[in-house]
């Protein structure tokens, strides 16, 4: 693994703190699907963690409920707590397991208690700002790259014990 070295503006995701560290992200977060402007927010929180991208986490308030469908699937996050997930539907599309959330997370992440968070290659698009997210590779890590984000990042063939 190389390090990539970030320029002018840029973060890398290995100056990133483990554990991970919560932060207002300061920044318009979107998500669309099927047509549909599924979550709006200025109001987002970023979780930031070695070597992965940052996962954002929206207010329920700026997130569409009426678009998820809550699913049975659970994970436990050693950092945050135990996740639930959520299917997007939009008129006859359907993502599964396109968004999860924490509705008892640990003390260090309560202020996203009950934001939702996406998966970028589970929907049709996310957004920060005007630019268009890149999906962290791999199934199990939601990471948003930008082009202010540097890697490698943790999520490809290859990178599980990083």
């Amino acid at each position: 693994m190389k390090r990539a070295v970030p320029g002018p503006g840029q973060e890398s995701v290995w100056d990133y703190p483990r554990p991970p560290r919560l932060e207002p992200s300061g920044h318009r977060v979107r998500v669309e699907f099927g047509g549909e402007t599924i979550a709006n927010s200025t109001r987002a929180y970023r979780v930031l963690e070695t070597s992965h991208p940052p996962t954002y986490y929206i207010p329920p308030d700026d997130v569409r409920q009426e678009f998820l469908v809550a699913v049975p699937r659970r994970s436990l996050c050693e950092f945050k707590g135990q996740a639930r997930y959520w299917d997007v539907r939009a008129g006859a599309r359907i993502s599964g397991n396109a968004a999860w959330s924490y509705l008892s997370p640990t003390r260090a992440f309560t202020s996203i208690m009950g934001y939702f968070a996406f998966y970028p290659g589970r929907v049709d698009a996310c957004f920060v700002d005007q630019e268009r997210v890149q999906a962290q590779e791999g199934d199990f890590y939601g990471g948003w790259i930008t082009s202010d984000i540097v890697g490698p990042f943790k999520g490809a063939r290859g990178t599980t014990l990083w």
